[in-house]
């Protein structure tokens, strides 16, 4: 049970962590700094060793079975992280947060479902390159180089990061069925998209460093 709730604790962790990410990003008017700001997200789960969804499903053809419980927990533990994170925000005097926030989520939701899957297919094959680099880049500057490309990357390009966007759902407090039902198409393209680039990585590296830490 203990080993079960670290899972959810470590993907809260993570999910704090993005939305600290998150709420560079709407700080800042220049979408270029924004997004390099907000790798501080992804960068910090990485040297902390957090649950990130995005981050871990790349690895789950590398993973015994029981790897899918540790992936759906800390799915949910990012959720909590970032529903906490984006309420309290509501309670801050940075109201026009909430409306970049607002605006952004309207965006996602005036988008039709396959542009939405297309786009979060894209953006877990680049998730899974950032983080899978990390992991075996023995070059630190390739390291911390792969993080802050790829971070930027998918922001900039409009890509659909499940558990980001789950952030700016809860400060824009916008939840609907609707809602939930894009949030599971996102997570369904993020899935789709890291283990579309591992199974390449695995055939041609033998997968012997792609197991997830």
């Amino acid at each position: 049970m203990k080993k079960y709730l670290d899972f959810i604790i470590k993907g809260f962790y993570a999910g704090i962590l993005i939305s600290m990410g998150g709420i560079a990003y709407l700080a800042i008017e220049n979408k270029i700094v924004g997004s390099f700001i907000f790798s501080f997200g992804l960068l910090t789960v990485c040297i902390y060793s957090f649950n990130l969804f995005t981050g871990k499903v790349g690895y789950l053809l590398v993973n015994k079975i029981s790897y899918l419980i540790e992936l759906l927990l800390s799915l949910l533990g990012n959720f909590l992280g970032t529903f906490v994170v984006g309420n309290v925000m509501r309670f801050t005097r940075f109201e026009n947060y909430i409306n970049a926030a607002t605006n952004i989520v309207n965006v996602k939701l005036n988008d039709n479902l396959l542009s939405i899957f297309i786009l979060s297919i894209f953006c877990g094959i680049i998730m899974y390159i950032a983080v899978n680099n990390y992991k075996t880049q023995k070059d630190v500057i390739g390291k911390y180089i792969a993080i802050f490309m790829g971070v930027m990357a998918f922001i900039l390009c409009g890509f659909e990061h499940c558990v980001a966007n789950m952030f700016y759902f809860s400060i824009a407090g916008i939840f609907s069925l609707k809602v939930f039902g894009y949030l599971l198409i996102m997570i369904l393209g993020n899935s789709i998209g890291s283990i579309i680039i591992a199974l390449y990585y695995n055939k041609y590296n033998n997968g012997a460093i792609n197991k997830s830490n």
